[in-house]
């Protein structure tokens, strides 16, 4: 099986050069504090309310003419990077209904927000401006780097998700979120393979926007890295607990791709998360966290399609 995996894959990441900022780099596979030390904009001194930054802003300007009106989040900070976003981050809300979220997105206590809220109808709503750094993605990791919200705009897609319920998503809401999407990368220039899910980036904590979301149909439309799943066959497969140099080599060709692992050579904790949301994103049709030769062969032709591209 070791034989199936390219001798180059056995190397870790390189520093992607849309990170420049060396504090911004942590250990090989560990996460930093910057990635979620987020404060609120209200404090309070001798007693009494004092005035938020935020409340001293002029009104939000969309950003994006398909906005229909904006409602801000005061959860926001500058970026810790001054670099325009090099990354997309798809999420869905997981809470009961579009109103739910939209409050707890602007709710300071909540200390979470996102750059745009997409709403079941196809409604658009911004909530942070793209200049400013929104609080999506939490711990999180892709090509070696954690702070991912100040190089990242984030996009929440209403949707019960699966601690509530989850359903596809309705096709008006698909609709906007491309047409959202043609818009951002095409005025920040981001590529293909930076157009990721909120699992992708935190395998071991998100599940979001998950294998219901047609993540085929954006790459359809110029948005996002896709190539057809291999098909699911039998043969042979690793899943929790093996170990060994196949392994070993499996781990680093997500790691090459741009997922946040460890290449320890075992298949623990953190591998079967990745390899689920891996699935989620790329081979829908399974989704089970054991890495068979259809999963394997998919992520092969992703970092063939990447490389490509770059």
């Amino acid at each position: 099986m070791s034989a199936a995996f390219p001798a180059s894959t056995r190397a870790g990441p390189l520093r992607p050069s849309w990170a420049s900022s060396p504090s911004l780099r942590s250990s090989r596979y560990g996460f930093s504090s910057a990635s979620t030390g987020c404060k609120g904009f209200c404090c309070r001194h001798s007693g009494s309310a004092v005035p938020s930054a935020a409340s001293k802003r002029p009104p939000l300007q969309l950003d994006s003419s398909l906005a229909s009106h904006a409602v801000a989040s005061p959860n926001h900070g500058e970026r810790l990077d001054p670099v325009s976003p090099a990354l997309l981050i798809l999420h869905y809300t997981g809470m009961p209904d579009g109103k739910l979220a939209l409050a707890r997105l602007s709710d300071p206590a909540s200390q979470v927000s996102c750059h745009y809220l997409v709403d079941e109808d196809g409604r658009i709503i911004q909530m942070v401006p793209e200049s400013r750094r929104a609080w999506h993605a939490g711990q999180a990791s892709w090509e070696g780097v954690t702070d991912i919200n100040s190089h990242s705009i984030g996009i929440e897609i209403v949707n019960p998700g699966h601690e509530w319920g989850y359903r596809d998503f309705p096709a008006a809401q698909m609709t906007a979120v491309k047409a959202l999407c043609r818009d951002i990368v095409s005025r920040h220039g981001i590529r293909a393979h930076h157009v990721l899910g909120h699992s992708d980036i935190a395998p071991l904590r998100k599940t979001d926007p998950g294998e219901r979301f047609d993540w085929a149909g954006l790459a359809e439309e110029g948005i996002g890295l896709h190539v057809r799943p291999a098909a699911i066959q039998g043969g042979r497969f690793f899943s929790s607990g093996e170990a060994g140099q196949p392994i070993e080599a499996l781990q680093a060709m997500f790691s090459l791709y741009g997922y946040g692992i460890e290449v320890n050579g075992v298949y623990d904790a953190l591998t079967e998360a990745v390899v689920t949301a891996f699935q989620r994103h790329f081979r829908q049709a399974r989704v089970d966290g054991v890495c068979d030769a259809s999963t394997i062969e998919t992520l092969r032709s992703l970092i063939l399609a990447k490389q490509a591209r770059m």
